[in-house]
């Protein structure tokens, strides 16, 4: 994961704080989300930038998403999000993921534009808390977005939704740059109660 402007040191700080506002020790993050307990203290130690998979991981975990674990929350009634102040993430296979919507507070709420070169794997990523929503939408190209273990093969202009509780993955079997968005509310029922 890359990003100029992009604070380890802030990314730390917002993972434990997330982390131990929930109650979760580090051993009980490892477990729940797959991702190794020396691999979560240095991220939040700010000596190691995490992939956008285990980045995803992390706040699924934890019951929230990537987006605030990037930025602090804001609680204006309009805010607008410049291109440049976008999180954008960037992989070294050549995918990148821009984070367009705000952190909020109490809505656990992420919309996404990722750009995928051709014939890349963007990867799986953990089904999310029983209740939680996820919207896809190809802009252009071709989207494989494969649902426990079940493919569905978007195009240009395509569509779809599904229970976000599920696993889910995403890859541009394609000759073409594919691009699309992603909306994903994570249910916070069980944490709530």
């Amino acid at each position: 994961m890359s990003r100029a402007d992009f604070s380890l040191a802030d990314l730390g700080r917002r993972l434990r704080r997330e982390r131990q506002s929930r109650g979760v020790s580090l051993d009980a993050l490892a477990a729940a989300s797959g991702v190794s307990r020396s691999m979560i203290s240095d991220v939040e130690r700010g000596a190691k930038a995490p992939t956008v998979v285990v980045l995803a991981r992390l706040a699924t975990a934890l019951g929230t998403t990537a987006a605030r674990l990037l930025d602090d929350q804001a609680a204006d009634r309009v805010i607008v999000l410049r291109h440049a102040d976008q999180p954008a993430l960037r992989e070294t296979a050549g995918w990148e993921r821009r984070i367009l919507s705000p952190t909020l507070p109490g809505v656990e709420f992420e919309f996404i534009r990722t750009t995928v070169p051709a014939g890349v794997t963007v990867g799986e990523f953990a089904a999310h808390a029983a209740g939680s929503r996820e919207y896809v939408a190809v802009e252009r190209g071709e989207l494989t977005v494969t649902i426990d273990g079940t493919p569905h093969r978007l195009t240009t202009g395509d569509a779809m939704y599904y229970a976000g509780d599920a696993t889910h993955a995403f890859a541009n079997d394609g000759a073409e740059e594919c691009v699309y968005y992603t909306a994903m509310e994570v249910s916070t029922r069980d944490r709530d109660h």
